[in-house]
This record gives structure tokens, sequence and C-alpha cells, in this order.
């Protein structure tokens, strides 16, 4: 335990972002040492969420896998789920990245510390552990504390069968009805997890359309198909009480179309969002101005308000995405030691792991119509991807939206297996200002989903041949 000591960079928070800038830091030849309030390092998206969490989907989707070989001929007996088993395998695979990143800090000689940090002051930071309370002062520091589930006020969590996404990931059982408070990405990803393992799915989503941040053509193969999965989908529904039962389970009061109706349930899952953690580090005692929503502002050096603290990550605000929160952790660590770093991209990929999966980069359609941007698009159904009938799948589709003057990509989504995959190439042609051109002269493998995205440039330079459209009358 650091016991009143002095540090060149103090890191708080070793997720995604913490760690990559400890470890930037210390490669440039910095002093740091590395807090996290838990016990193994890795943070919520290593912990208790991206990890565990697509651990968990790829089981689905194995699941599902098999079962959708019935129609090529292929049949399965019923398989045996032994959830002691998943849940270890779970567990090995976290623990494994964990002690990655512990022998990581180890080879760069960064000081770990378990502890909760409290701010005393713009240098000085308390570390708290149990019952015993240090602190240490620091020439910068590197706020990378993350964000935690939002809740609904007057559910009582504190009952077992009330789940959050972090207790969701802990396996201890699986529920024969599930509903699951929330149609956004966390929910609709858990919901596949508990249904593929033989859960009773049900979505109450208080707005009228699933995942609202993607573009509803995008949205709607994945609707399509967990209507057949799921028992029920209730859009515009807002839940009004949640109590336990004295038959046992949970009595669930919503509202919808103006009516009340009471359903039961053995679990309900949370799902409605995720809040800054903020309001746990004391930064009231420094200069960090905080904004209304909770998020610490940075600008494109990630500085706070006061010269010798930044932050990074889901606490300076939306996307909370951990591929950002890495990026913005380089940086910071950059710019503190002297190089000529920024945040500057162009473009942040997000990726929902369902199945079908949907990502999307840049610019949507939804955006592009609300700010009266001009663009112009091309699109090429799955349908007419040989590697996509060879898959058995048929409803995915990959777009690109281009700047109607230069005809540089702006915008990509893209909707079916492996797209979170397919993304990055979106990702690549805004970061490049690739034009419709570039990408539909770049030879693609052939038969690969990746050929989409090539196809979808030839449809709007009008040079498909794997598609018929008919030319329009001039």
């Amino acid at each position: 335990m650091v016991k009143n000591k002095h540090i060149d960079i103090l890191v708080i928070g070793s997720g995604p972002g913490g760690y990559a800038a400890a470890f930037r830091a210390a490669d440039l030849g910095r002093e740091v040492i590395l807090v996290d309030k838990d016990p193994t390092l890795g943070g919520v998206c290593l912990n208790r969420g991206c990890i565990p969490s697509k651990t968990l989907l790829h089981i689905a989707k194995v699941l599902e896998e098999t079962e959708s070989l019935k129609k090529m001929g292929v049949t399965f007996s019923k398989p045996k789920i032994d959830i002691d088993a998943v849940r270890d395998w779970k567990n090995k695979v976290v623990s494994q990245l964990s002690n990655g990143i512990e022998q990581m800090a180890k080879a760069r000689k960064i000081e770990t510390v378990q502890a909760e940090a409290t701010f005393l002051s713009n240098t000085e930071v308390q570390l708290k552990t149990g019952l015993k309370k240090e602190t240490i002062t620091f020439d910068h520091c590197i706020i990378a504390a993350g964000s935690s589930s939002s809740i609904i006020p007057g559910i009582p969590f504190e009952n077992e069968n009330v789940l959050t996404s972090k207790t969701a990931l802990d396996l201890k059982k699986i529920p024969d009805s599930l509903l699951v408070i929330g149609g956004g990405y966390i929910g609709l990803e858990m919901g596949t997890v508990f249904s593929a393992l033989g859960s009773t799915v049900s979505i109450a989503e208080f707005l009228p359309n699933l995942l609202p941040g993607a573009d509803p053509d995008l949205v709607k193969p994945l609707a399509r198909k967990l209507k057949k999965e799921f028992n029920q989908i209730l859009l515009s529904t807002k839940i009004t009480k949640v109590e336990p039962s004295p038959s046992g389970g949970l009595s669930v009061t919503m509202e919808r179309e103006g009516k009340e109706n009471i359903e039961m349930y053995d679990q309900v899952l949370v799902s409605v969002g995720r809040k800054p953690n903020t309001n746990k580090m004391g930064v009231n005692t420094t200069g960090i101005k905080v904004n209304k929503q909770g998020f610490i502002s940075v600008d494109k050096y990630q500085k706070t308000s006061v010269k010798n603290i930044y932050a990074v990550g889901d606490i300076v605000g939306n996307p909370m995405l951990a591929h950002k929160a890495t990026h913005e952790g380089k940086v910071a660590a950059e710019v503190i030691c002297g190089l000529p770093a920024a945040f500057d991209a162009k473009a942040i990929p997000a990726v929902i792991f369902t199945d079908p999966e949907i990502a999307w980069v840049g610019l949507t359609e939804t955006e592009a119509k609300q700010k009266s941007i001009p663009y112009e698009k091309g699109e090429f159904p799955w349908a007419a991807s040989g590697k996509s009938l060879a898959l058995g799948r048929n409803e995915g589709r990959t777009k690109i939206l281009f700047d109607k003057e230069t005809k540089r990509t702006i915008g990509v989504g893209i909707v079916g297996p492996n797209a979170g995959d397919l993304i990055s190439e979106g990702a690549l042609a805004i970061e490049m200002g690739a034009d419709a051109e570039d990408i539909s002269l770049t030879v693609h493998p052939h038969p690969t989903l990746g050929e989409t995205f090539a196809n979808a440039a030839e449809v709007f330079e009008g040079t498909v041949t794997d598609l018929y459209i008919p030319k329009k009358n001039s």
C-alpha cells in the first residue's frame, strides 16, 4: 500500500482507458501508480462487461447456429447446459486477460494499488482500503474511473431476483422467465444470452423503438429475428412498479398504450443506461468542471479545467465505449509526456453484438436527416452475397453514406453476422478520406462478407455487376 507518497503520474481506474494511459506513460519513461477499487485490473469492460458478455454471446451464437443447421439437413440432439461449467469458462477468460494486464503492469514497473480514490485537492488524493486511509500527492493525474449502471427509482435492487448488467453476468441461475427493462444494446445482448440458455425472455422499452441510436433499417432485421426468439417485445412501455411476489418471483406493473397491467417474472434485468462515477470521487474538492449530466469536461488533449488533471473514457461523456477510452488514455499520457498528441478521431465505431450484429461509424442516416446534412448512399443487400447465402443468412445489408459534393465516405452502417469486424473498414475509409471510387476499385476477396463494402460503393458508382439496377431515364 502506498503511504503518504508523491508520484509523477497517478492513474485512477484500470479499465481500457486507465491501463492504456498508465502503460503508455510508463513506456515513455515516467513513474506511474495505477489505482483501482477492484481486486483485479481491467475495469468494468473486462471484469463485468465487454469480455464476459461476449464470451456468453459466443456460446449463444453457437447454440443458435446448431439449431439453424436443421434446414441444411444436419440435426443435433438437444444440448445439455451445465451452467456452472459455463460460468467457470467465462471466469477463466476474464481471469486470463486480467492476469495479462497485471503482468504487463509489472513488466513496466507500474505500481498497482487496490483502493478507493477520493480527491482532497488539485494535487492530493486519499486512498481508502477498508478502514485504512492514506494520502498520495501527484504532479499529474489521469481520471479513468468509468461509469456504473443507471437505476430506476423504486425498484428493489436489494432483491436477488432484480439484476443489473453486473449481477446478470454472475449467472447464479437461469430463470424460467426474465423481463429485460431497456431495449438498448446491453439489454438486447443479455436477453439474447438468457434466451439461448433456456429462459423465456421479454423486453420492455420506454421509447417506441429498439436501439434508438441506430438507423431503423439496420435494426429491422434484428427486431424481426428477436420477435421470434423472445416472448414479447413491449415498446413505448413504462415500468411503474416491481415488487416481490408472495408466491416467488417478481410482480411487474407496466403502462402501455394508456393501460396498466401486471405481469409475473422469475427475474428482472434492469438495463437502462449508464452514469459517470464522478459522484464517488470528491471532484467537488478540486477545480474540475463537471456538466449537468455528471461528465467531466475535457478538451481535445483530455485536459480538465485543472491543468495537471486529465480525464478519459466513460467519465468524460458519450460514446461510452472501451475503444474510445483506450485512444483517449494514450492521448492523455502522450500530452503529459510532451508529445504532440490530441484526440481528433473523425469517427468512432459502435457495435451491437447481437445476432445479427449491428455496427455503424460516422454519420448515420437518422442524424443526417435531423441535421439536414446532404448525402448520397450506396447500399448492397446481403441476399445477393454468395458468402451470406452459404452461411444461411440473407438478412444483412451494407450501406455507405457519401458527401454529396466530394463523394468521400462520411458514414457506414452494417447489419449481419460479423458486422463488428467489418465496420473497421468503414472507420478506416472515413479516416483516410476514401471516396466511392477508392472503395469500389479496391479489390476485395471473394466470397467474403467484406466484399459487400466494395459492392455498396459500386452500387453508388453504377458499376455493380452482382445486382441488376435498371437505369433511370434521363
